[in-house]
């Protein structure tokens, strides 16, 4: 019995196996090696797919954070000015204008630039006013320069 058996299994993994058998829709044949390559195209379309998703995804994350620093951006600028007030009597109605708070980041490198420059060119300089001035005047227009740019990326200067 148990022979009857394992020759039946073994023909009918025969029968299975046979590279000319038909297609149920029509008269194209598959072997096994038209199978893997099949089955290998389905893969790399579905990565393809994934990685198109994936750009995408980054794409969509790159836009959020394009809009997330704008919007600090804008509140910085928001944040630089102080509060406006309306106040109503009668039928005058008188408002007050925003007003910058403290000196700008330009002012302040240019003060501490001169400051720094006038120092140096003491110490670099035999002469100590030439030394000096001409440090104080270098020092100034690069700390205007690098207050500029901050200015810029806070929003406070355009």
């Amino acid at each position: 019995m148990k022979l009857i058996i394992m020759s039946l299994a073994v023909a009918v993994a025969v029968s299975a196996c046979n590279s000319n058998a038909k297609n149920n829709q029509g008269n194209q044949t598959y072997t096994f090696k038209d199978s893997v390559k099949i089955i290998r195209d389905s893969l790399r379309l579905d990565s393809f797919e994934r990685a198109e998703q994936a750009r995408k995804d980054e794409a969509k994350r790159a836009e959020e954070i394009a809009a997330a620093k704008a919007a600090a951006r804008e509140e910085v600028r928001n944040s630089n000015y102080k509060s406006s007030s309306s106040v109503s009597s009668g039928n005058n109605t008188v408002a007050t204008q925003q007003e910058k708070k403290g000196w700008s980041s330009a002012a302040k490198g240019a003060v501490i630039g001169a400051g720094a420059g006038a120092v140096t060119g003491i110490l670099v300089d035999k002469k100590d006013g030439r030394g000096a001035a001409i440090g104080g005047v270098v020092g100034a227009g690069t700390g205007y320069i690098i207050g500029r740019q901050k200015d810029k990326q806070t929003g406070r200067a355009q």
